[in-house]
């Protein structure tokens, strides 16, 4: 199987449409479900529809179980039930790694922990918990139970993964001496979410033993594309490239550079004293210059081709080739 060459520009607006039409449903969903609850305090109402309404705006998550139920021949209408709720878990998620990272800010939006604080973000986050565990189990009792019990512990696992990440990641804060190893089994553990969806997917469409495991492996490729795309395109905001410089750990391109002593030297001189947003613009030319830079690229090529290996063994996988396209264009100019 292979993807019609086009500009990436025409894949990237291709797979966005993709995600609107097959993630728009479930969104509108898990929206009408959290916010028809009685929540009689008026500031975490206001920030849990501020928070579905107008910041998180996601189609890619239930899409890629649409997706993917669709590759091995499936009806994507059976995904729903299970999206829904992992678009509310997964929103609860962000929220407390928001308030564990004093994120206020992201794809320049006020995070609901930026806009109405702590409090009353860690508790929306709980609401969406809830909510997502109860929708979870109240919404799929027309399932078999062996393959409900498969799903929800897909699910457990992927969270104590996500979890285990964010944990790992806070010793892993400001230090200068982290090793490339160090980061890259946190941004697998993360990778474990995307996994989730794919493996789900595949089952709730009936696939093979010998396809589920092929998109399987898929959605742990794309997840560690998904998290380097989201650390390199860190580096190229300078608001999130300061905030990660100054309170988080550094980006992941950015360990790669550092392999190299004379990079290193140069970085930790300007780190040891960056206080503007300036300092981040000299890391980032130093960053171009340096060979070690080609060793990230080569491992975001890697996935991409690991990728296109497991989708040989899917009949209906063009939408989801097109979304590994669709990706590696994320990554220029590297």
């Amino acid at each position: 199987m292979k993807q019609a060459e086009i500009s990436p520009e025409e894949a990237m607006k291709q797979i966005q449409k993709i995600f609107k039409k097959r993630g728009k449903k479930a969104l509108e969903i898990a929206k009408k479900e959290i916010l028809k609850e009685n929540i009689e305090c008026k500031a975490v109402k206001e920030a849990l529809t501020y928070f579905m309404n107008e910041y998180w705006i996601d189609y890619s998550r239930p899409a890629l179980l649409s997706m993917a139920c669709e590759a091995v021949g499936g009806d994507p209408e059976l995904t729903t039930s299970i999206a829904v709720p992992m678009i509310l878990l997964s929103g609860a998620v962000d929220i407390h790694d928001d308030i564990i990272d004093q994120s206020t800010e992201k794809r320049g939006k006020p995070t609901v922990y930026g806009k109405f604080g702590s409090d009353i973000a860690l508790l929306v986050g709980d609401a969406l918990l809830f909510k997502g565990f109860t929708f979870l189990y109240e919404g799929n009792g027309k399932l078999p139970h062996e393959k409900m019990t498969a799903i929800v512990n897909i699910i457990k696992n992927a969270f104590y993964e996500l979890g285990d990440a964010e944990a790992l990641e806070l010793g892993l804060r400001k230090r200068l001496d982290v090793t490339l190893e160090e980061f890259l089994n946190v941004a697998r553990k993360k990778a474990a979410y995307f996994e989730a969806y794919t493996h789900i997917g595949a089952i709730l469409g009936g696939g093979t033993k010998a396809e589920i495991e092929a998109l399987s492996k898929y959605g742990t490729a794309l997840g560690m594309l998904i998290v380097m795309q989201d650390e390199y395109m860190d580096m190229f905001d300078p608001e999130e490239f300061f905030h990660r410089l100054k309170y988080e750990c550094l980006p992941l391109p950015l360990l790669y550079a550092l392999r190299n002593p004379e990079t290193k030297k140069k970085v930790e001189t300007i780190l040891s004293n960056i206080t503007t947003k300036q300092g981040t613009k000299k890391i980032l030319k130093i960053f171009y210059k340096t060979p070690e830079t080609k060793e990230f690229k080569k491992a975001v090529l890697n996935l991409a081709e690991e990728s296109h290996i497991q989708l040989r063994k899917i009949k209906h996988g063009t939408e989801l080739e097109l979304l590994i396209s669709a990706l590696i264009t994320r990554f220029e100019p590297l």
